[in-house]
C-alpha cells in the first residue's frame, strides 16, 4: 500500500511539473510573438497653434584679425639690427630688421664704376665715330656692355633693399623668434604681425538663411566672458552653401579701437531677421530625430501617426516647424522612446 501511495504521489508531482513548464512556455511564446498588440500609451500633449516669431538668427564663429601674416626676409643673410620691441604697435613701412648688406654695398660700387668707364669709353667712340675713327659694332658693344652694368646695378639695389626688412601694414607685432646674429632664410619666421583695428568675424548659418544675408547687414556679436553685444556689418557672404554641412559662411566687420577684442577668441553672432506671424511652434523634446530626418508623434483618432518636419529657428525650449504639421494637430510630448506607429495613446494632460 506504501508503495501504491508513493507511485501516485510520484504521478500527481509529474503532472504538476509538467503543467508549469507547459504554462512557463506558452508565456514565453507569447512574449516572442510579433503579433503580440502593444499596450496603449499614457502621455502628455501639445496642440499646435500660431503664435508669433522673430526667427533670428544666432550663430557661433571666431574673432580673426582684419591681416595677419608671419614675416619672414626675402633673402638668406645675417641679422645686425632687431629695431622693434615685441608685443608692440608698429607702423606701415617701419623697419623692423637689418641684414648684413656690406656685400652688396661694395658690388654696387664695383659696378657704378665699371658703369662709369664705360660711359666714357663710349663718349669717346661717338666722337670717333663720326669721322670713321671707331665702327658702329664696337659703338654698339659699348653700349649694350653699359645698359647690362645698368641692369647690374639695379639687381643689386633691390637685394639691397631687401636686407631691411619692413612691416607690410599697421599692426601688433608678436614674440619674436630669431636673435641678432642668427642666419636666417626665406623659410625663417621673425615674428607675427596682426591688424587688430578693426577685426573680422567668421561664422555659418544654414542656407535656408541665405536671402537674409546681405552686404552691409548690422550683426551683433558677444565674446565669451563679456555680456555687453556690440555691432558689426557684413562684408563678405559665400556665393554657395557647403554641401556636407548645407551651411554658408559669412564674414564680418567689427572695430576694435580699444584692441579690448583679441583674435582667435570664440564670438556668438545675432542677426535680427523677419517676424512670422503666424509660426507653429513645438516643444524640443516632442521630436524624435531619425538617421535620415526628424519626426514627431501626432496623435490621429486615439492613435500614433508618425510625421516627417522640417524644422527650422530654436528657441530655449521650442523649435520652429516649417512644413509638416497643421494647426490644431495635437502632437505626444512625453514617452517619446515608447511612441511607434498605430499605438494607441491616451492623452492625460495637453501642456503649453
Amino acid at each position: 500500500m506504501q508503495q501504491s501511495l508513493s507511485n501516485i504521489l510520484s504521478v500527481f508531482f509529474a503532472a504538476v511539473i509538467l503543467i508549469s513548464f507547459s504554462q512557463c512556455k506558452n508565456k514565453k511564446g507569447d512574449a516572442g510573438n510579433p503579433n503580440t498588440k502593444p499596450k496603449g500609451l499614457k502621455a502628455q500633449g501639445y496642440i499646435v497653434n500660431p503664435q508669433e516669431f522673430d526667427e533670428d538668427i544666432d550663430a557661433s564663429g571666431s574673432l580673426l584679425a582684419n591681416e595677419e601674416v608671419d614675416v619672414h626676409p626675402e633673402i638668406n643673410g645675417r641679422i645686425t639690427s632687431i629695431l622693434f620691441k615685441e608685443g608692440t604697435f608698429v607702423k606701415k613701412g617701419q623697419t623692423l630688421v637689418i641684414l648684413y648688406d656690406n656685400d652688396i654695398i661694395a658690388t654696387i660700387k664695383k659696378l657704378e664704376a665699371q658703369k662709369a668707364l664705360q660711359e666714357k669709353l663710349a663718349q669717346r667712340q661717338k666722337d670717333l665715330l663720326t669721322i670713321g675713327g671707331v665702327s658702329q659694332q664696337d659703338y654698339d658693344a659699348t653700349e649694350t656692355q653699359i645698359a647690362s652694368l645698368s641692369a647690374d646695378i639695379e639687381y643689386q639695389q633691390a637685394q639691397l633693399r631687401k636686407t631691411k626688412i619692413v612691416a607690410p601694414f599697421d599692426g601688433k607685432i608678436g614674440i619674436r623668434q630669431v636673435s641678432v646674429g642668427a642666419i636666417i632664410s626665406p623659410t625663417s619666421i621673425i615674428a607675427s604681425l596682426q591688424q587688430l583695428d578693426p577685426l573680422k568675424i567668421d561664422f555659418s548659418v544654414p542656407d535656408r538663411y541665405a536671402k537674409a544675408l546681405s552686404i552691409g547687414k548690422t550683426v551683433q556679436y558677444k565674446s565669451d566672458g563679456d555680456t555687453n553685444r556690440l555691432n558689426g556689418k557684413i562684408i563678405a557672404v559665400e556665393p554657395a552653401a557647403d554641401a556636407a554641412t548645407r551651411t554658408i559662411k559669412v564674414r564680418a566687420i567689427v572695430p576694435n579701437p580699444s584692441s579690448k577684442l583679441t583674435a582667435g577668441t570664440f564670438a556668438h553672432v545675432h542677426i535680427n531677421n523677419e517676424r512670422i506671424n503666424n509660426a507653429l511652434l513645438i516643444p524640443t523634446q516632442s521630436v524624435i530625430p531619425t538617421s535620415r530626418d526628424k519626426k514627431v508623434a501626432v496623435v490621429k483618432n486615439g492613435k500614433i501617426l508618425m510625421t516627417t518636419v522640417q524644422l527650422g529657428a530654436r528657441t530655449v525650449d521650442k523649435v520652429l516647424v516649417t512644413d509638416g504639421l497643421a494647426i490644431g494637430d495635437t502632437i505626444v510630448t512625453t514617452g517619446m522612446m515608447q511612441v511607434k506607429p498605430d499605438l494607441e495613446v491616451q492623452i492625460t494632460k495637453l501642456i503649453n
